[in-house]
């Protein structure tokens, strides 16, 4: 099979390769497509949690092509569409022991740690492959993007009635978006740099006010400034969603007293942030990060197959295997929403 094999940081080719083989409790997906995202530039970069040699890809959607001698046929068969979920823990250590397996002190991903899904098959645990139907191969790769999204929100535990300012428009920041105005939020603004990304926020309606800030614009501080003018008693939660260190150290400055910043971007290992202690202290802000997902897959799979959560359009670009550099060059580009790759 064709695959993106990367050897160290910025070093990868394009290889054939053998198809994977199948473990007891395992599953053999053929890859019909396979999401990229901010986090496959960190990991091209050696960023992250990422552990090389690697195949990329953690957003894998395909076909059961295989089942190991140990998955009996029920909810999984060969044939099936299906969806897979990259995070993968031991159940050993101290925190999964402790029922927060999120947490797991050996977590591994596929696509990051280990095999994933920019090849023409990946292998998966049973338990982490949900079968899908009404669902398209492109729209279900936002599925792994809308399970994070879930996760977020489960984190946020908004009250009724909150006001909520994201910082950033990317896909999983649009996904939230959605989550939290079906799931207590009265008003969502979202604060982004104004391109194809914002566009597709409007063209969706996931927001009740959008703050478009103009990368050309030589005056982007009063840009910025205009969000405390609009709004001068803050949000109840700020997202920042950016992966931005800029932007996560101005971020707590639009928090309301009382209210909760959710740092909610993937960031550069070395990014660092300075925020006023006082006024965390004083005005009792609430500070959380969100990571990656456990056991959202359901969810995020029910929210999209029932058109609650709207992920048509988001997909912009697609590429195939060989043609992975040019996807990464269209990431960085900042003129695509969702780009994928198809074997």
């Amino acid at each position: 099979m064709e695959a993106v094999y990367y050897h160290g940081v910025r070093n990868f080719e394009i290889v054939q390769t053998a198809i994977p083989e199948v473990g007891d409790d395992e599953v053999l997906v053929k890859v019909v497509a396979c999401g990229i995202c901010g986090t496959d530039q960190h990991i091209s970069e050696g960023e992250f949690i990422t552990k090389f040699p690697l195949i990329p890809g953690h957003e894998i959607v395909g076909v059961i092509e295989k089942l190991g001698n140990n998955v009996k046929s029920g909810p999984l068969k060969v044939g099936d569409r299906c969806a897979v979920d990259p995070s993968l823990t031991c159940q050993l250590c101290f925190y999964c022991r402790r029922g927060q397996p999120l947490l797991c002190e050996n977590y591994e991903g596929l696509g990051v740690t280990m095999s994933g899904g920019f090849a023409g098959y990946a292998v998966a645990r049973a338990n982490k492959v949900f079968h899908i139907d009404n669902i398209t191969d492109e729209e279900a790769t936002l599925i792994e993007p809308a399970a994070c999204a879930v996760h977020g929100a489960d984190k946020l535990a908004l009250p009724v009635g909150a006001d909520v300012l994201i910082l950033g428009s990317g896909p999983t920041g649009l996904i939230l978006a959605q989550l939290l105005k079906l799931n207590g939020a009265a008003k969502i603004v979202i604060a982004a740099n104004k391109g194809i990304k914002t566009d597709l926020a409007r063209k969706l309606g996931v927001a009740d006010d959008y703050i478009e800030i103009d990368r050309e614009s030589q005056d982007q501080e009063s840009q910025w400034a205009s969000i405390k003018k609009n709004y001068p008693h803050g949000f109840d939660a700020v997202i920042e969603a950016t992966g931005s260190e800029k932007i996560a150290n101005q971020s707590i400055e639009y928090v309301r007293r009382g209210g909760t910043l959710m740092v909610y971007g993937v960031y550069a290992n070395d990014a660092r942030v300075h925020w006023p202690t006082m006024k965390i202290m004083a005005n009792e802000i609430r500070i959380i990060g969100s990571f990656a997902q456990m056991y959202c897959f359901p969810r995020a799979i029910a929210y999209i197959s029932s058109g609650k959560v709207k992920v048509n359009d988001m997909v912009t670009h697609s590429f195939s295997v060989k043609d992975y550099q040019q996807a990464l060059d269209k990431l960085a580009s900042r003129t695509a929403v969702k780009i994928i790759v198809k074997p």
